[in-house]
């Protein structure tokens, strides 16, 4: 089959191929047919999301611009070893979300976190946590402007520690299942159950001291 067959292929199976080509397929497009412009329209398309991604993971705008720029260019580089079968979007995170790991690292960022913190409670004043990640979404507390309700959410992410921040941000900010995550970091399904569940309960708990002014803005 063709590279060009093979990208056609590729987009009869996403129901928006009549009018926009899908994330592997324009990926492909670059990789075996040199379409710079393929390229540029990713970069675009995760311009937005990824960036969000990685301020939730790191806290810092400048950092996550940079890492933004490293994910893409790994991506280039390790474009020899992408499955088709697979899909693009996780692959890409997954790149990012190393990248920026390595840059904690380097920052030396690692914090404690406790683990037995109970779920749920008042303090989250019945909000999902996957609203109260996401920027567009009205706050939990109509008192709250977005912009702080936003710095709120970023302060309790900055505290957790970068293990469980990743997962609890692949889970709950990209949608991924938990055999994607697993997949996506190497790590047992079983583990990524318990980190997530640890994950959602330091969040809460987190969050819930915020809102009760345990904690400063």
């Amino acid at each position: 089959m063709t590279g060009a067959e093979r990208h056609s292929e590729n987009d009869r199976t996403h129901p928006r191929a009549a009018s926009v080509p899908s994330d592997e397929s324009l990926f492909l497009r670059f990789r075996d047919d040199g379409d710079t412009e393929a390229y540029r329209d990713l970069i675009d398309r995760y311009h937005d999301d990824l960036l969000r991604f990685l301020y939730r993971m790191l806290g810092d705008r400048q950092g996550a611009e940079d890492v933004f720029q490293e994910a893409f260019l790994q991506a280039h580089l390790s474009a020899g070893s992408f499955d088709e079968n697979r899909r693009f979007r996780p692959w890409l995170f997954t790149i990012a979300a190393n990248k920026a790991r390595d840059l904690l690292r380097k920052k030396g960022r690692r914090k404690t976190a406790e683990l037995s913190a109970p779920i749920g409670g008042d303090g989250g004043r019945g909000a999902s946590f996957v609203d109260l990640m996401e920027t567009d979404v009205a706050p939990p507390d109509e008192r709250l402007t977005a912009e702080e309700r936003d710095r709120q959410v970023q302060k309790v992410l900055n505290d957790m520690s970068p293990t469980l921040r990743e997962v609890l941000l692949l889970a709950y900010f990209q949608r991924l299942s938990y055999a994607q995550i697993a997949d996506e970091l190497g790590i047992p399904l079983g583990t990524v159950k318990s980190r997530l569940h640890s994950a959602v309960a330091v969040f809460g708990k987190g969050w819930q001291a915020l809102n009760r002014g345990e904690t400063d803005v």
